[in-house]
């Protein structure tokens, strides 16, 4: 799919992955949707990028706040054609820790933003994107979805993480398989140790440390590179029901 003239959502878009990919698909002539929690990054980065990129306040547990924002997205660019879920959050916490057995609420919170909040959006993005007129290939829209090495490698602590990137995994192909009718492709990537806020809090000799965990290139991960498979994903119509690990190669140790 040409990413010029398309109309792109991207959740989780106001930093991090999710910004690096704002700024990716804005750079090569889409109208993108920024839907983000974080008002003040998401209405900066917008206002950075100019008129073709908007940003609609939205948390991704709230289904009416993702059904709104992904009709507004349609509304103000023309329907919809691109679509990357990039909104996260982790825990790290031990099911038998020394204090207390792991909470159930923690659990569910990253259960509900990771994995529930990625199906509500793909769910209304591919409602909105069945509506297109289909390209030279009969496709309609695109969807990359963004899982984890955790996925795959989950370290101790991160049972709710790995758990709802899992999730993510295992939805990629049915919803793949389900969508080739209308022509929609789904794509998950799963990105090893990226330099992302989620890291920005650590000391600059902890992150030293984690980037010489990667077998090649020995250094973290940057959103720019994130956002470059996001582009090559878009833009490669073969690529369809697969998760792609981002990682250098990296395997996670089990602590």
């Amino acid at each position: 799919m040409n990413i010029q003239g398309k109309s792109a959502l991207v959740s989780g878009g106001a930093s991090g992955l999710g910004a690096a990919t704002v700024r990716m698909l804005a750079a090569r002539g889409a109208r993108v949707t920024i839907v983000d929690v974080n008002e003040a990054a998401g209405q900066k980065l917008a206002q950075e990028l100019g008129s073709g990129v908007a940003f609609v306040k939205t948390d991704v547990t709230n289904t009416d706040q993702v059904k709104a924002a992904v009709a507004e997205a349609g509304k103000k660019h023309g329907g919809l054609h691109i679509t990357v879920t990039a909104a996260g959050i982790g825990v790290a916490e031990k099911v038998l820790g020394k204090e207390s057995i792991h909470d159930l609420g923690r659990y569910l919170r990253v259960i509900q933003v990771n994995l529930v909040g990625t199906f509500d959006v793909i769910r209304y993005a591919a409602e909105l994107m069945a509506r297109n007129q289909p390209d030279e290939d009969g496709g309609r829209g695109v969807i990359v979805t963004t899982a984890s090495v955790a996925a795959f490698d989950g370290q101790i602590g991160q049972v709710a993480y790995s758990a709802s990137k899992g999730g993510i995994v295992g939805m990629t192909l049915p919803l793949a398989r389900e969508f080739a009718r209308e022509g929609i492709r789904v794509v998950t990537i799963a990105p090893g140790i990226f330099d992302t806020p989620l890291l920005a809090g650590l000391p600059e000799p902890a992150r030293v440390s984690l980037g010489q965990q990667v077998p090649f290139p020995k250094r973290l991960g940057q959103p720019k590179e994130y956002a470059a498979l996001v582009q090559h994903i878009v833009e490669n119509s073969m690529l369809n029901g697969e998760t792609i690990r981002l990682d250098g190669a990296i395997r996670m140790a089990p602590k």
